[in-house]
């Protein structure tokens, strides 16, 4: 989802991956349904292992969760870290209803600290 939440939220200015320490080797569907709401489609996504990605230089590298943090490798070229603890949605029980609440709630938290991100970040490079 914080893939697609860049993208969309970041309006062109980002190039954003998503990977993970321990990928489901799929997205989740209710992940797709949830971003099918704000017009983000992933459903030509697919899961990805940060190992994809280790030796590339990043200008910003986002954990999500709080595993994440634990296992995720050091990006030593990335020229900014940050962790972002959430809620693993895909871990969510109940009815369908209640697991797609989570689902979008996490959303809308990621969505909040991108905002949040990319606002200070425009707020830093305008001239005053």
């Amino acid at each position: 989802m914080a893939e697609g939440l860049w993208r969309k939220l970041g309006e062109g200015a980002w190039d954003s991956y998503s990977a993970g320490s321990k990928p489901a080797g799929y997205v989740h569907p209710m992940a797709v349904e949830v971003m099918q709401e704000m017009g983000v489609n992933l459903s030509t996504n697919r899961s990805k292992h940060v190992d994809e990605f280790a030796g590339q230089p990043f200008d910003l590298v986002v954990t999500v969760c709080d595993s994440a943090k634990e296992s995720c490798p050091i990006f030593p070229g990335a020229k900014q870290m940050l962790h972002w603890p959430f809620e693993d949605p895909a871990h969510a029980e109940g009815a369908t209803n209640e697991r797609l609440a989570v689902f979008r709630r996490v959303r809308d938290e990621i969505a909040a600290q991108i905002k949040k991100y990319v606002a200070a970040e425009a707020a830093s490079v305008s001239p005053s």
